[in-house]
């Protein structure tokens, strides 16, 4: 009884190189999966001028203080400028495939204030609408589509027509809808460049804090 008491424990020596491994092969997964699961997210903003920023001071465009405002909330994110001056909606889904590169994780559409102003159908741009839209789903990425309201000087058919195109066609696509991208800043001379239709700056930053909520769950979906 004695001699099993002193009796040494077994040796686990031969199962050392294979508990190294397994050791070694976590720490490699989770050098591989970390940067993943953090990675930057790519969000982009296809638009107009409004986007664009035309003479705004280089920061001050609603893609550069979007991001600046995404980033202090915590947000890894780039928000990348996809906006050309004067586009229409037609524009901007003709230009959709090198606009919006295959690793985008998020999309915000801000087109439609041309078409107004050149008077165009509103079917025609509720139609270019859609299809940037079932674009977007196709590839997975989801949406937000910023809304315009129509000069009240085109008439109440007109505004008619041309208000109800964003809430229809975000509801037929799923994508998030934020009703009017111009939201406390249309009408403020303050607000305003000279010309009356472009944000300044402050404009610009009025729109972000305004448009921000809606943002943050967009990039949420886009990270789960």
């Amino acid at each position: 009884m004695s001699g099993f008491l002193r009796a040494r424990p077994p040796s686990y020596g031969h199962w050392r190189p294979i508990v190294q491994a397994l050791a070694l092969a976590a720490v490699l997964l989770a050098a591989f999966v970390a940067p993943a699961s953090a990675r930057t997210l790519r969000l982009v903003v296809l638009g107009d001028s409004l986007t664009a920023g035309p003479g705004l001071p280089p920061g001050k465009a609603f893609p550069d203080q979007l991001q600046a405002a995404l980033r202090a909330k915590g947000f890894d994110v780039d928000v990348v400028n996809a906006g050309v001056s004067g586009d229409t909606a037609e524009d901007g889904l003709a230009r959709y495939d090198w606009s919006v590169p295959a690793d985008a994780n998020a999309l915000i559409v801000e087109l439609g204030a041309n078409d107004m102003l050149l008077g165009l159908p509103p079917e025609e741009t509720k139609e270019a609408l859609t299809a940037i839209l079932d674009k977007a789903k196709a590839a997975h990425l989801p949406a937000l589509i910023a809304g315009m309201r129509a000069a009240p000087n085109l008439g109440a058919d007109y505004d008619r027509a041309f208000d109800a195109i964003y809430r229809a066609v975000a509801e037929a696509s799923g994508a998030t809808l934020y009703p009017f991208f111009l939201d406390g800043v249309a009408g403020d001379g303050k607000l305003n460049q000279p010309d009356g239709m472009h944000p300044t700056g402050a404009g610009v930053a009025v729109i972000v804090e305004r448009i921000l909520p809606s943002v943050e769950d967009l990039l949420r979906r886009a990270k789960s």
